[in-house]
C-alpha cells in the first residue's frame, strides 16, 4: 500500500498515512479541535528495494543450462593446457 502526505488547510498539520489506491482521500483534520479542510500533497513515493535472490539473469537460467555449464568448466579444467608449438629446425640451404 503507498504513503500519502496531507497537510491541514487551517493548522497547517502535516502527516503521513498508508491507504489503498481505491480509498477515498482524507477531508478532515486529525488534529484535535481542528475541522480544518486536507490537501494530498504529491510525495516522492519510496525508492526500489531488492532483496533476495532472483534479480539477475542467471538466477533463471535452467537445469539443463547449469549442468552443460559445469560438465564444460569441469572439463576445460581437467585437461592442461596445450604445449606451445615449437619453431620447425632450421632448414639447410640447398647445394652445401
Amino acid at each position: 500500500m503507498p504513503t500519502y502526505e496531507y497537510e491541514c488547510q487551517t493548522c497547517g498539520h502535516p502527516f503521513e498515512i498508508r491507504q489503498s489506491m481505491k480509498d477515498p482521500h482524507l477531508t478532515d483534520c486529525p488534529q484535535p479541535g481542528c475541522p480544518g479542510p486536507l490537501k494530498r500533497k504529491i510525495g516522492l513515493g519510496s525508492g526500489l528495494i531488492f532483496k533476495g535472490s532472483g534479480f539477475y539473469i542467471t538466477d533463471y537460467r535452467s537445469d539443463s543450462y547449469k549442468a552443460a555449464a559445469k560438465k564444460d568448466a569441469t572439463s576445460s579444467s581437467a585437461s592442461p593446457p596445450a604445449a606451445p608449438a615449437s619453431p620447425p629446425p632450421p632448414s639447410k640451404p640447398a647445394g652445401s
